[in-house]
């Protein structure tokens, strides 16, 4: 007899699971401005992935400490680098059935006053919204395109290929979604900043963690989506991320996590013996492509 399990029924409450990885002082920023980003009580998770041996160990570990004695802040010490999906995916294992939205974030981002607040708000509006994403500035306050369409084959390989020699390329305009900012919904959202209904991301099992970097946002947006549920772009809340310290430490490694991932996503979704050869075209692009990008680094 086949048993049939009710879903999970969260409460109201709300956490933040932060994935760190030798986050420098950015993590004292985050909190500082996380703090004036809401008026509701917030839990913290800091999934900590930092596992391997460094000459900044002891700064580190000082901010993590420092970080995880201040109220409503729980360290978890992973013991190993699970990648970002994988990290994600382990903090929100740590909440009770109380916390029934979650963000997933990056350490070196700057909340706006008021900003997680009007995320929330948002999810009133958009009852199937599974995951909603702030407008993200750059340190310069140029606006990064973090709401996308999905890369479809064509337009995946066309922005691979061309997004570095022919920036203004269709492909990649198509795909980036570069317009006025507007509340809507998109293909993905970046994982750098993301407010999850539970329900949603539970339904999908979270993050896939064979991403181990890069692409886990964009097959996370795409599951969702086909779960019945919605990626919600909301510009109205805005986040400034500063960016890049975590793959600062081994740009090499970030490029090829990067092609790995790509490759992955679109051999996820091209199965079968007709698409073998575009796929070890593909591949053999991306190589090369990565060849060409490491080859002065």
């Amino acid at each position: 007899m086949t048993r049939v399990t009710e879903p999970t029924r969260y409460g109201d409450g709300v956490a933040v699971v932060v994935v760190t990885y030798f986050p420098g002082d950015d993590l004292a920023r985050f909190l500082d401005t996380l703090e004036k980003a809401t008026t509701r009580d917030v839990r913290v998770v800091l999934a900590d992935n930092s596992a391997d041996p460094a000459s900044d160990a002891a700064v580190h570990n000082a901010a993590l400490d420092s970080a995880a004695e201040r109220d409503g802040v729980q360290l978890l010490r992973i013991g190993e680098n699970l990648g970002y999906g994988g990290g994600a995916n382990r903090g929100v294992a740590e909440l009770d059935e109380s916390y029934g939205w979650v963000v997933v974030a990056n350490p070196d981002l700057e909340w706006e006053p008021g900003s997680l607040d009007v995320l929330l708000e948002a999810t009133h509006r958009w009852p199937r919204g599974g995951a909603f994403g702030p407008l993200i500035r750059e340190p310069d306050g140029t606006v990064y395109p973090s709401a996308r369409l999905l890369p479809s084959l064509g337009r995946g390989v066309g922005h691979a290929v061309f997004g570095k020699v022919w920036p203004a390329n269709p492909w990649t305009r198509a795909y980036r979604q570069e317009r006025a900012p507007e509340e809507r919904t998109s293909g993905w959202l970046s994982g750098s900043c993301q407010l999850f209904r539970r329900e949603a991301f539970d339904s999908v099992n979270g993050f896939d963690s064979r991403y181990f970097m890069y692409f886990e946002d964009v097959d996370l947006g795409d599951r969702i989506g086909r779960a019945g549920w919605q990626n919600v772009y909301v510009p109205s809340a805005a986040v400034t991320h500063i960016g890049g310290k975590a793959t600062a430490r081994a740009p090499k490694k970030m490029l090829a996590a990067h092609h790995e991932s790509a490759y992955r996503y679109l051999a996820d979704r091209h199965r079968g013996p007709a698409w073998r050869p575009v796929l070890a075209a593909i591949k053999l692009g991306l190589a090369v492509r990565l060849k060409l990008e490491t080859r002065d680094r």
